[in-house]
């Protein structure tokens, strides 16, 4: 960390994220906020105490506060020991109970900071806990597209879409050099992950990537094409999944009369087929790759193609933090913060391209790559010990953050990981030349 860390920026992120989380909660019922036991989601009411919970234990309870905010909270509220089929049947506050019980500790969070500037711990915390209550509105956001519930109501809403919504199609590869960079986070920013650190080098070999995400209508051509039952396209582990699934499209494509639809929260409309393909899997994005007679980058590939610039050899020195350089996400750069409550056109946001020319390399849709999740050389858990360590090697990595990722945590070098059959999530996938 460089610099310090006004405590009245550190104010601003607690109050957003929890604005954030409580629009995304406003207007469901009892049965809503606990929905279906189903692997992918968690009851919502459950979800909301555990951030306030996340908050207590991390940051209250490690810089020296040990009230207890609520009874039990512990046993309720811990997801390293509470069992995600029993959350369920736990006894949980109503409600009312449990945001009352948010409010008190966030203003817990809030009161505690004196004078100016945060420490370094106090600012690690505070940002750890903003990030995972970001990371949880973005679970929330996924999960009532799942439930098929209403679409959330966000006050960023209120200023209107981006006019380049409808941009159109952005295709072709751009050339990436070959060479050596440092892949990972360098030490110096506010905040990184502990699977970020730390920056090592790595070397690839010039590769073509494309300009922008895989499109409806580029995927739709694989969907006609009969791509999701020839057995050739699949791996192993893909085809089993597609014959469990009984997979024969995207998971929220309704096939009509008139042509393909896609549901959206609780509507169905038309495929629009300049937006990135969103809500597939690993499996669905490599086949389509296969078929293309294409493959999915590498992590880092991905990562060259983001951050780095052209230089004597291949990269220069320089990295930068955002693919457009080094200002913060604004609206101009990229579709983040659930600006616009959905994907846009592959082709919108030109100004924040990267160095090489990709377009939407942040915001949109993730983007799943071929790496599996592993982690970097020396890598040590931080505090939150079950934030990466448990989950090395069975999940694939995604880059770039999606329509509904907070522009505040996402940046060139951040790693999502899932595992390859989950479609759930708002993930599509950008494919690069084969040798």
């Amino acid at each position: 960390m460089t610099d310090p860390v006004p405590t009245a920026h550190l104010i601003d992120c607690l109050v957003d994220a929890r604005a954030r989380t409580l629009e995304l909660v406003h207007g469901l019922n009892a049965d809503q906020l606990k929905g279906p036991p189903l692997d992918i989601v968690n009851p919502l009411l459950w979800e909301i105490g555990h951030l306030a919970w996340f908050h207590e234990h991390f940051a209250l309870r490690t810089l020296g506060d040990r009230t207890q905010r609520l009874d039990a909270a512990d046993a309720l509220y811990n997801s390293s020991t509470v069992p995600h089929d029993i959350r369920w049947d736990l006894p949980l506050p109503t409600l009312q109970g449990t945001l009352d019980y948010l409010a008190r500790v966030l203003d817990a969070m809030v009161n505690r900071l004196n004078g100016g500037a945060a420490s370094a711990e106090e600012a690690y915390l505070y940002l750890l806990t903003t990030y995972h209550e970001d990371m949880h509105g973005e679970a929330f956001t996924y999960s009532r597209q799942t439930l098929g519930y209403k679409a959330p109501e966000f006050a960023t809403l209120a200023a209107g879409p981006p006019t380049d919504i409808d941009a159109g199609l952005l295709d072709g590869d751009v050339a990436v050099a070959g060479g050596s960079f440092s892949l990972g986070a360098a030490p110096g920013a506010d905040f990184v992950f502990d699977n970020e650190k730390w920056a090592h080098p790595v070397t690839v070999e010039p590769f073509r990537i494309g300009c922008a995400p895989v499109t409806n209508a580029q995927f739709l051509e694989f969907v006609a094409d009969d791509g999701y039952r020839r057995r050739a396209l699949w791996s192993d582990a893909g085809w089993r999944w597609r014959e469990a699934a009984e997979a024969d499209h995207p998971l929220y494509w309704v096939a009509q009369q008139d042509g393909w639809s896609e549901r959206q929260f609780d509507r169905t409309i038309g495929l629009l087929p300049h937006r990135p393909v969103i809500h597939v899997n690993w499996h669905e994005a490599e086949a389509w790759c296969n078929w293309a007679g294409r493959r999915l980058p590498h992590e880092a590939e991905w990562e060259a193609a983001a951050a780095t610039e052209p230089g004597a050899g291949g990269f220069a020195p320089r990295k930068r933090r955002y693919p457009w350089g080094d200002a913060a996400p604004g609206p101009r750069h990229a579709n983040l913060d659930g600006r616009v409550l959905g994907t846009v056109d592959v082709a919108a946001h030109p100004e924040g391209d990267s160095a090489w020319g990709c377009r939407q390399m942040l915001g949109n849709v993730w983007e799943w790559t071929a790496t599996s999740f592993a982690p970097y050389p020396g890598f040590a858990p931080d505090i939150y010990e079950d934030y990466s360590a448990p989950w090395f090697g069975s999940r694939k990595v995604l880059r770039g953050g999606a329509w509904a990722t907070r522009g505040r945590m996402i940046a060139n070098t951040y790693r999502n990981f899932f595992t390859p059959e989950r479609r759930d999530i708002m993930a599509g996938f950008r494919s690069c030349a084969r040798d």
